[in-house]
């Protein structure tokens, strides 16, 4: 079932206001991310880097781990916040796939707090790596 318009605002907002916390003294590219699962709750994280490089962490996969630490499994939608509407790293990528192939992830602009772009889950990583089985 595709989010509503209201949850999407609300994702929105929520990986607006995330964004503005995150830590990025090296590359001053602030990432915020807002998630909506299959039982309608939401969950956002914002991009940490770290001197040594390796260990920065993505807005997106910050959002999924602090998802599955709270129970949940499968994404229902996403929203992406960052300077000119970025999309995710290959890394997210694959780990967003992992739970879920198939919704919506929004691409906001931060400058302008419109989505740039509206991609499907298994569009932003065909032929993505998976041990599980779903349903076409």
């Amino acid at each position: 079932m595709p989010p509503s318009q209201q949850q999407i605002e609300s994702l929105v907002q929520t990986a607006l206001l995330v964004q503005q916390r995150a830590y990025a003294p090296y590359s001053n590219f602030l990432v915020g991310a807002s998630l909506l699962t299959t039982t309608g709750k939401i969950f956002h994280g914002c991009n940490v880097e770290n001197a040594s490089y390796g260990l920065a962490i993505c807005a997106e996969r910050n959002a999924i781990t602090t998802m599955v630490a709270e129970g949940e499994a499968t994404i229902a939608a996403m929203v992406v916040v960052t300077k000119g509407g970025g999309s995710p790293c290959g890394a997210c990528r694959q780990v967003m796939s992992e739970f879920g192939d198939n919704f919506p992830v929004y691409l906001v602009d931060s400058n302008t707090q419109g989505i740039t772009h509206i991609w499907q889950m298994r569009d932003l990583l065909p032929g993505a790596f998976s041990l599980i089985q779903r349903d076409a």
